[in-house]
């Protein structure tokens, strides 16, 4: 049976209030088995509109399950796609307090930013052409459930776990830069604990922002000159805990640090 326009408000409201308060709720599908993906959207952009509405502004976009593997063990052939607001930007330097978040992974990533507007449909030469240049970034994604996503509904009507977002100090262009050949570093306190390259995101790490583009513009959602998305992590997700500082460096892009507290 559908959701009515009354339970994916309600959804929605939840959902909110979890983040408000780091007080994870019963998993979307456990709520709703048969809840599918467009409802699970719309629950997302329920969610969208209220942020808007209440005064806070869209600064990117972000691209989750860009990983074949992690597709496959939710039984999706597409990324997942959210919205990045001004409220979960935190500046490079300030610490997070882990008490802010639900669980919260933490994944490097590039940071696309876009020198022109962008609305689907769109090409991979398209949003090449868009892109002005990267920063290196962290992301700390959240669950607002209790328990592990178990299906896709779980993170697209969450904001495709959209937490926090902390930008690196280095901009640079990308002409030149073959981005499949980007090589990945996580440290740990100063250890090593991951490397990659971009070509584990979906091949090339600007294809999720392609997919993303023209998923958007199925919601008449355009992206704007100057927004940034951050396509995937090409490492394996981090479970931060409090006291410990993790680094991210990319070729040619340089890298952000983040430490948690408690």
């Amino acid at each position: 049976m559908a959701l009515t326009k009354e339970q994916i408000a309600g959804l929605s409201d939840a959902l909110l209030e979890a983040t408000r308060k780091s007080t994870p709720i019963t998993n979307i599908v456990d709520q709703y088995p048969d809840i599918t993906i467009e409802e699970a959207y719309e629950v997302q952009l329920q969610s969208y509109r209220t942020r808007i509405k209440n005064g806070d502004q869209v600064v990117g976009r972000k691209v989750g399950l860009s990983a074949k593997k992690m597709q496959e063990m939710f039984n999706v052939n597409e990324p997942v796609f959210g919205h990045i607001f001004a409220s979960m930007m935190v500046p490079e330097g300030v610490p997070i307090p882990k008490s802010r978040l639900c669980k919260g992974v933490l994944e490097g990533e590039m940071a696309f930013v876009l020198k022109n507007d962008l609305k689907g449909p769109v090409t991979m030469a398209k949003v090449m052409a868009s892109i002005a240049g990267v920063i290196p970034a962290f992301e700390i994604a959240d669950t607002r459930c209790k328990e592990k996503p178990k299906k896709a509904q779980d993170i697209i009507a969450d904001g495709s776990g959209g937490a926090m977002v902390m930008l690196g100090g280095q901009f640079t262009p990308i002409d030149g830069i073959d981005l499949r050949q980007v090589g990945v570093i996580l440290e740990k306190n100063g250890e090593v604990i991951a490397t990659a390259a971009g070509v584990n995101v979906l091949g090339n790490p600007v294809q999720p922002i392609v997919e993303l583009v023209n998923k958007m513009a199925q919601y008449d959602i355009g992206l704007s000159t100057g927004e940034f998305i951050i396509s995937g992590t090409p490492h394996p997700a981090a479970s931060p805990q409090a006291g410990e500082c993790y680094r991210v460096t990319f070729d040619h892009f340089g890298y952000v640090s983040i430490q948690f507290t408690d």
